[in-house]
């Protein structure tokens, strides 16, 4: 088992300096840093094996058709899907809700259907089912929060119908590190007939996931979350309802034969991942895989449950600090205000000290209206993080609210 320095050394850019000050990267909830292996995955390509997939029968095309189609495996057992063609592709978590909401919006959503999502979605969770309901006229219904950011379950069975046909639901807020009961979510969805997406963008990089014990139909996140390359992820959807989707986009690798006639689609995966893809991105996304699998969920976990209690300990020592997002289960993430101050301010002077967090609304605008303040400030750590780090954060955090009071 590595060590917390040792795993550092992993991350290059934790060595980096900002404002001649050490990081500390305490963001990784907008995005997580990579380990040399991920790097080193994508240079290794475009030194040594750059080529197009799927379509040569030369050795750099062999080869790099070989790397990405492991790393399409390496998902599936990674999520425990049934088979490796229910992994798709795609530039992300925003790319595959987009690509369920459209699809679904023209093979399976009528006027009058429902879609039911949260308060306390992204607004990649929003906005692509809303522009589906406005071209259906289906109807969209949101399950109302609690103050502390938890589920009001017994609305959510309330919401429930015959009319629903999709449940879209984040596993982890990424604005309140609120987890949500999504085992319990999937099945009572199922038994009113409807389908259920998991966002699990933010749930990847802190904790097991399996489709298979889930029983979800769609489950989607992002490379960048989970310390791989941006601008890449994948959309795991069931066998079944993955082949009875129609195709997203038009273009090579979807099609089994064209004429100008007609058109067939090729099997899963391919169907659903027209035009050469992020051969690099999708190669390093396994390599990330494997480093997570490397250091374990357990260590994972503990490290940082361990993060967390300590800055919620250390955080709430600081006068005129206000919580936001207090759930009774909770992801390393904490939203917070200072009283009498802007987040902005805030982040600004802490920036200064080398201390990276988010400030602002987490494109989660609405559930900034819902505990009707402009944003907060966050810190969400990840494994590689330390105490250490925390108290930089502790120390930056009174400094700030000195200067601006």
């Amino acid at each position: 088992m590595k060590t917390i320095s040792e795993i550092r050394k992993d991350f290059p850019i934790l060595a980096e300096k900002v404002h001649n000050k050490p990081l500390v990267y305490l963001d990784n909830g907008a995005t997580s840093q990579k380990p040399k292996i991920v790097i080193d995955a994508i240079s290794e390509y475009y030194t040594t094996y750059n080529s197009n997939i799927h379509r040569g029968v030369h050795h750099l095309s062999q080869v790099a058709t070989t790397a990405y189609e492991d790393a399409r495996k390496k998902i599936q057992s990674f999520i425990n899907a049934k088979h490796a063609h229910e992994v798709i592709f795609t530039k992300g978590t925003t790319d595959g809700i987009n690509l369920v909401a459209n699809c679904l919006g023209r093979s399976y959503i009528n006027s009058g259907d429902e879609v039911i999502i949260s308060a306390m979605e992204h607004h990649s969770n929003i906005v692509p089912w809303q522009m589906m309901c406005e071209e259906r006229g289906a109807i969209l219904k949101v399950i109302p929060i609690n103050k502390a950011g938890e589920l009001i379950y017994e609305s959510f069975l309330e919401l429930l119908s015959e009319k629903t046909k999709i449940v879209a639901i984040t596993h982890i807020s990424n604005t309140l590190g609120t987890i949500n009961p999504i085992k319990k979510i999937i099945k009572d969805a199922h038994q009113a007939g409807a389908q259920v997406l998991i966002d699990a963008a933010q749930s990847v990089p802190h904790t097991p996931l399996d489709v298979i014990d889930l029983d979800c139909d769609y489950l989607v996140t992002s490379g960048h979350k989970m310390f791989g390359p941006s601008g890449i992820g994948f959309l795991y959807g069931k066998e079944s309802i993955l082949d009875a989707l129609p195709p997203y986009q038009g273009g090579g690798d979807m099609i089994k034969e064209v004429s100008f006639e007609k058109t067939t689609y090729n099997s899963l995966p391919h169907k659903l991942e027209a035009g050469t893809p992020n051969i690099s991105g999708g190669i390093a996304l396994g390599f990330a895989i494997d480093y997570i699998n490397e250091i374990g969920y357990d260590f994972i976990q503990k490290q940082e449950k361990d993060l967390l209690d300590y800055a919620t300990q250390e955080l709430s020592k600081i006068e005129g600090y206000i919580p936001i997002g207090t759930a009774k289960h909770k992801a390393s993430v904490i939203s917070f205000l200072m009283e009498g101050t802007h987040p902005f301010d805030i982040g600004t002077i802490i920036d200064q000290l080398g201390i990276a967090v988010r400030t602002g609304h987490h494109c989660t605008q609405p559930l900034m209206r819902f505990y009707d303040i402009p944003g907060t400030i966050r810190a969400s750590f990840a494994f590689y993080n330390t105490k250490e780090e925390i108290d930089t954060l502790v120390n930056g955090v009174k400094r700030a609210v000195r200067m601006l009071s």
